[in-house]
């Protein structure tokens, strides 16, 4: 099974995509992730991603759909996996939908992660980063145990610049703007699903394997 998770930030796509992944057996395809492992490698790609982060603007999508391209081809996507973060323009599905065709394959279906943007603005203002380990907190869903420090380590938690009110609302408005074709692309070819996210994360895991048809299915 092939599939395409969308979700605003804050909405939960990833943490479903990677369950959602788990339960199913098959891979979990992070285009954040790949990038990080493009660089971490030093190969030609992630060079030159590279390029283009440091002058502060977008990998084309040329670029991205390469890489990609190359993921999909590894042996543990031959029965599928989960897309998570790809693709963001129709211009990135379109060229998705030519790989999977190529290969004899197709998107079974695109998730989306529906969140009313008042719950995803107090998601995301709420969250808290230790500055030693990296470990997440919330300040409603999941405080450390002392105000201000990490659980595991001891460090200092700080919150992101761009995780102020301002920030998200804009990072929200553009989400939507560039997702909004995306939806009806997906809704357009039958294949999208509409999953109430404003629910405990394991209903939200549930209606989504419901709507793929193996709501019995346990994470292997």
């Amino acid at each position: 099974m092939f599939l395409v998770f969308l979700g605003a930030p804050g909405a939960g796509k990833g943490t479903q995509a990677a369950v959602v992944a788990s339960k199913l057996g098959v891979a979990h395809i992070a285009s954040g992730d790949l990038f990080r492992q493009a660089l971490e490698k030093g190969t030609e790609l992630g060079k030159l991603a590279k390029s283009y982060m440091d002058k502060g603007t977008l990998v084309p999508d040329d670029v991205t759909i390469q890489l990609i391209s190359e993921r999909l081809n590894e042996p543990d996507c031959k029965n599928g996996c989960v897309f998570d973060g790809f693709p963001r323009t129709i211009e990135q599905a379109k060229a998705l939908d030519k790989m999977m065709a190529s290969g004899g394959g197709a998107i079974d279906k695109a998730v989306y992660i529906e969140v009313p943007e008042k719950e995803l603005l107090k998601r995301l203002t709420g969250r808290w980063i230790c500055r030693n380990c990296q470990a997440p907190y919330h300040e409603v869903n999941s405080p450390p145990k002392v105000k201000g420090v990490c659980d595991k380590c001891g460090g200092e938690l700080y919150q992101r610049s761009d995780d102020t009110e301002a920030t998200i609302k804009e990072r929200l408005k553009v989400y939507f703007a560039q997702t909004a074709p995306l939806l009806n692309y997906y809704k357009a070819a039958g294949k999208l699903a509409s999953i109430d996210g404003n629910r405990d994360i394991k209903e939200v895991s549930q209606k989504i394997m419901e709507s793929l048809g193996r709501g019995s299915v346990k994470a292997k």
